[in-house]
């Protein structure tokens, strides 16, 4: 047990959680940092992990509630009509909420581990697999009859894969540099900047129109809120059958700019 582990007081203030909890190192991160925990959800935070730490949930027991929280997420989606997506919209705030919460606990209580970076991982791979899959359901029309007759659910598994395949290819990057011996690549802007002239200025084009950060349970879940505000105003499914048709086209493009990217990069010399 550490000093400043044992230092630290048992109902901390909001200023002292700010303090241990959030350091440069990880406000300032370029790529694991979530655009929602950059404006707000970092700001709320420290209160419910002020409250946490009063209790004897671990960490990763926050982590094992942002798994659950996920899982809800994909099966809010399975609701028909705006509850659902509407649902699932403020779980998937929620989730991303205790995203932040479970790391903070961990070094407020200085008890981060690699269990707690694997459980991590398993909560954003289980949820961002099963929003999709969910997404095809619904636009198939579950749970109504006849939902099964068409091809929606099979293009939102198609989907799922997409997602995933997009996520490992960061994974596959870390295993490699581990696997040769190189240290872990720096979380800041810049890193993963293609080589090729040709390639920057086409990655700056895309940046233009950034597709690609659909595929996060965040937007996933404020596209298809969206696009169940567009089904309620045509009385059908056309909103959240185009947006999976939309985002499964789209998936290929990202996961092969994704991977010529990082072949392109620096990431793998070394």
């Amino acid at each position: 047990m550490s000093e400043d582990r044992v230092q630290r007081p048992a109902r901390p203030t909001i200023s002292e959680i700010r303090d241990v909890c959030q350091p440069d190192t990880v406000r300032m991160r370029a790529n694991s940092e979530h655009w929602v925990a950059d404006v707000y959800l970092r700001r709320v935070s420290p209160y419910v992990t002020r409250l946490l730490v009063t209790t004897p949930i671990s960490a990763n027991g926050v982590t094992f509630l942002m798994i659950l929280t996920g899982i809800g997420t994909a099966a809010a989606l399975l609701i028909p009509g705006l509850p659902g997506v509407l649902l699932a919209a403020i779980l998937g705030q929620m989730q991303m909420l205790l995203d932040c919460c479970d790391g903070e606990v961990a070094r407020w209580r200085d008890t981060s581990s690699p269990k707690g970076v694997f459980l991590d991982r398993v909560g954003h791979y289980v949820t961002e697999g099963l929003i999709p899959i969910a997404l095809g359901l619904r636009a198939a029309g579950f749970p109504e009859a006849g939902w099964a007759q068409n091809s929606w659910a099979f293009i939102g598994a198609v989907l799922a894969v997409l997602v995933l395949w997009n996520k490992a290819l960061n994974d596959m990057v870390h295993v490699s540099r581990a696997y040769n011996g190189l240290p872990k690549l720096s979380d800041v802007a810049g890193v993963g900047v293609p080589q090729s002239s040709g390639l920057r200025r086409l990655r700056s084009v895309a940046r233009l129109f950034p597709f690609y950060r659909a595929y996060h349970s965040v937007e996933l879940t404020l596209l298809a809120l969206l696009a169940g505000v567009v089904d309620a105003f045509t009385g059908d499914l056309a909103g959240t059958q185009f947006l999976v048709a939309a985002l499964v086209i789209l998936g290929v493009v990202t996961v092969l700019g994704h991977l010529v990217a990082i072949l392109a990069s620096s990431k793998l010399r070394t």
